[in-house]
């Protein structure tokens, strides 16, 4: 027998409330933490982190990191990126295009080889050896993009020399999150398969290279030639609909073929960008970046499961993960813009420390496959919110004096 329509009304009306109830204290925590941070002058983020860990399961236990807030908290990282992207020319990123590569592959390198000698310093198995180095490897653009908007930055050389660099380091993280799931599998099976894990590394690395050279070079090229293109559809008296649809479009695309929804972001703002001086595009943008983010960076804290880090030796465990990762990550970064002169390398590596939601993402997959435990899990969620709480201080106390930037871009409003 089928049941009525109104049989269901009752549940979907309660789901509906309990959504809208998280949202609301979601976001009007994350202000608060914001508000009372920005009063006491320290970045705004660490603020709406701190305010996603005291509402979350740890201490309140007001939100539970639900589905749906993931999916509020992927958007707003989504336009984070796609209005870093608005203030971002290919002109900008070819100019430090060499420094870029080298602190994004030195990034990469350093953190994974100190993840595979702690794995093997602890005793891990190869899976679990090959994952910790995957957690240590990506940075979280999205959180040292929004300090630099809060500091009024973004234009400056090391600012560009990070977002170039970040893409870069997306790229390789990819691939060696390829390598460890494929070395995952290959346990789960009882041999790995070594062909087509090859054949896998080589797709993914592939992929990822066509995506970001054609639009980033064929994408920004057709805009420059058509900037008007955006305000073409009879459907929006605007742009900001094209661009959003442009934006979420490639941000798809770009999770589709493996890479970060980000990315893909971040190449869709880039590509906008070169519209501008037909239309003030960031007007029209701006309430967006106001609105969405905040979940970000709430369901950061939201996540950090404080019961799980109790004890002393997994306390011991996180603060010996969270040195290596930062201090890797720091040193390869910095060995790969040193050129720049000490000051702005130093402020390039501490930009690419904060893991945030990528190294919980790794971590969460590794758990999945069946090689992270929950300890190992809770200590590299741990790791990824204590690098992105360390990282935005010391940006403050490192900005790039005046005579380098070329440019300010600070957050609407």
């Amino acid at each position: 027998m089928v049941e009525p329509v109104s049989a269901f009304l009752p549940l979907a009306a309660a789901d509906v409330a309990d959504v809208l109830t998280d949202l609301f204290l979601v976001l009007l925590a994350a202000k608060v933490g914001d508000e009372v941070f920005k009063r006491i002058g320290q970045p705004s983020i660490v603020g709406e982190i701190l305010a996603g860990v005291l509402i979350g399961p740890s201490v309140l236990g007001l939100v539970e990191p639900g589905e749906v807030l993931e999916v509020f908290a992927e958007l707003g990282v989504v336009f984070l990126l796609f209005w870093v992207g608005l203030e971002t020319r290919v002109s900008d990123i070819r100019e430090v295009g060499r420094t870029a590569l080298l602190v994004g592959v030195l990034g990469v390198v350093l953190p994974f080889a100190g993840g595979l000698g702690l794995g093997a310093g602890l005793g891990e198995d190869a899976g679990t050896t090959v994952f910790l180095g995957a957690a240590l490897v990506a940075t979280s653009v999205g959180i040292t993009s929004a300090v630099l908007i809060d500091l009024g930055v973004l234009r400056s050389r090391p600012s560009r020399t990070i977002l170039g660099a970040a893409v870069i380091d997306d790229i390789l993280a990819m691939i060696v999150l390829a390598v460890a799931v494929g070395i995952a599998g290959g346990e789960g099976t009882g041999a790995p398969q070594v062909g087509n894990e090859v054949t896998s590394i080589v797709v993914v690395a592939a992929l990822a290279a066509a995506f970001v050279a054609f639009f980033a070079l064929g994408g920004t090229r057709v805009m420059q030639r058509w900037p008007r293109l955006l305000k073409e559809p009879r459907f929006s008296e605007s742009p900001l609909l094209p661009a959003v649809i442009v934006c979420l479009g490639l941000a798809a695309f770009a999770a589709q073929i493996g890479l970060a929804a980000i990315i893909g972001a971040f190449l869709a703002g880039m590509m906008v960008a070169e519209t501008k001086e037909q239309h003030p595009i960031e007007d029209e943008v701006a309430p967006l970046y106001a609105f969405f983010p905040p979940f970000f960076f709430a369901f950061i804290g939201l996540e950090l499961d404080l019961a799980e880090l109790a004890d002393a030796e997994t306390l011991g465990l996180l603060a010996l993960v969270t040195a290596v990762a930062a201090v890797t990550k720091l040193a390869g970064a910095w060995l790969g813009a040193r050129s720049m002169g000490g000051r702005e390398a130093l402020f390039v590596g501490v930009g690419m420390v904060p893991r945030g939601e990528v190294g919980i993402i790794v971590a969460g997959i590794g758990q999945a496959a069946g090689v992270i435990d929950a300890q190992l899990f809770a200590v590299i969620v741990g790791m990824s919110v204590a690098t992105t709480l360390l990282a935005p201080p010391l940006l403050r106390s490192l900005r790039p004096s005046p005579g380098a930037d070329g440019g300010r871009a600070a957050a609407p409003g």
